[in-house]
């Protein structure tokens, strides 16, 4: 996401590279890319303009301290720019009332339904909450049938009633059995159109009026780009919500609703959606979203997905295994679907600072590590638990069995022998203070 928007804004900052200090004219040089930048992005004309306004006289009023360049300074004022275009800091949902009341709106194809199983996975499984999800469109039939395929998935109740065509009458129907059911938050789902028009309007005002929602949430498709901007206006003049919801930012989106939004409709993006699975959400931080867009990675959000598949009793376990030399090709595999449980490949080594832009056009297979588990599933417990016992005849089988090149096999238990001694050093502190001892003799070593 934002690739086109970074490599450009990324171009921009270079044209003060070599320039000893900052000056009317380099800066203009360099603002006027950043703002054809913005504007490629879709970035809405005006927010652009006053943004590199901002940024234009805050950089002639700063003296270059020796320690950095111009370049540096620049990247350095943008970022706190665009982190407060985004809105500043992360805004949480409101979760008080009894039940709590979440109101979706959105026009249709922009990810509403989705994005209401994903909530619902994310307050049940996150915050501890027994939410209840209410189909209210009652126009599309397939959108009462997708919200119960996507309550079965995650485990969450579904309330919906295809005889009644009120919605008004279905949502105050599933308020009344959340009381009875002890559900902490009712989610309500509502009909879309392909474009804004007065009775889709009127409709939706019409439930807030009747339910008075705790929260209402605008669901917004980012690859729309100022299209969103558009109709979010046109949703909050009439619901006044309370917070925005982008969609399908792993996809190639451009930037600008993300960009946009918060300064013309002065409402904050509260989460985004980054994929299709139920946990593809994440909470909407723009000091993180700023240091991706300019390239710096976002270790914290990387981080935070490692601790939600880290368990300790296992990582105690795995230690002790490790200590021992007992470190095996099911533990092996373990730490594979760890990983890929924290989410599309590409975009975690997208938040790891400087690698980024390395792997932009890398093709990253997000297969890549199918055929290592059919490798491993292909194996005998006994050679899954003690990997020497695989000699040439095993590895033949194994081959076969997973339909792999014995290449292949090879190549796997190279990497797993050359993983189980970096475990092994890492665990083992004369072995690391030795190779710290060592690293200023390396070529290219610290000195």
């Amino acid at each position: 996401m934002f690739d086109n928007l970074s490599d450009k804004l990324d171009r921009a900052f270079k044209v003060l590279k070599g320039h000893g200090k900052i000056t009317e004219i380099n800066v203009a040089e360099t603002l006027k890319e950043v703002r054809k930048a913005l504007l490629d992005a879709d970035v809405n004309y005006k927010v652009a303009k006053q943004f590199t306004d901002t940024i234009k006289e805050k950089a002639l009023g700063q003296n270059v301290l020796t320690a950095i360049s111009p370049g540096q300074l620049l990247i350095k004022i943008t970022h706190d720019e665009l982190t407060a275009l985004m809105g500043g800091q992360k805004e949480e949902i409101y979760l008080g009332g009894s039940p709590t009341i979440i109101l979706m709106s959105g026009l249709q194809g922009s990810g509403k339904t989705t994005f209401t199983g994903k909530l619902a996975n994310y307050l049940k499984t996150k915050k501890g909450k027994k939410p209840l999800m209410v189909a209210c469109d009652v126009y599309r039939p397939a959108a009462i049938d997708q919200l119960h395929v996507l309550g079965e998935q995650i485990g969450v109740e579904v309330f919906s009633n295809k005889e009644e065509k009120n919605p008004i009458k279905i949502a105050e129907a599933a308020i009344k059995q959340a009381k009875e059911n002890g559900n902490s938050v009712v989610l309500i789902d509502t009909a879309g159109r392909l474009a804004v028009d007065e009775v889709m309007m009127t409709e939706i005002a019409e439930l807030k009026k009747a339910v008075k929602p705790n929260e209402i949430l605008f669901v917004v498709d980012s690859m729309t780009g100022q299209d969103a901007v558009n109709t979010a206006k046109a949703f909050n003049d009439r619901l006044d919500f309370d917070g925005v919801i982008l969609t399908k930012l792993d996809g190639d989106t451009r930037g600008g609703a993300a960009l946009s939004i918060k300064s013309v409709v002065n409402k904050p993006i509260k989460f985004i959606g980054t994929g299709e699975k139920m946990d593809a959400l994440d909470v909407f931080y723009p000091e993180r979203m700023s240091d991706r867009i300019l390239g710096m990675g976002d270790v914290v959000t990387l981080v935070e997905r490692a601790q939600e598949q880290y368990n300790e009793e296992e990582a105690r376990k795995l230690s002790k295994k490790i200590a021992k030399n007992q470190f095996d090709l099911n533990d092996f595999l373990s730490q594979l679907q760890q990983i890929k449980k924290m989410g599309n490949i590409k975009d975690l080594v997208g938040m790891i600072p400087g690698i980024g832009k390395a792997v932009k056009d890398a093709d990253i297979n997000e297969d890549a590590f199918k055929h290592i588990e059919a490798i491993i599933y292909s194996m005998t417990p006994a050679e899954r638990s003690k990997p020497e016992l695989i000699n040439g005849s095993r590895r033949q089988r194994i081959a076969k069995g997973c339909g792999q090149n014995i290449s292949e096999v090879n190549k796997l238990l190279k990497q797993f022998e050359d993983t189980r001694k970096m475990m092994r050093m890492m665990n083992d502190k004369n072995a690391m203070s030795k190779l710290m001892r060592n690293m200023p003799k390396m070529p290219g070593g610290p000195q």
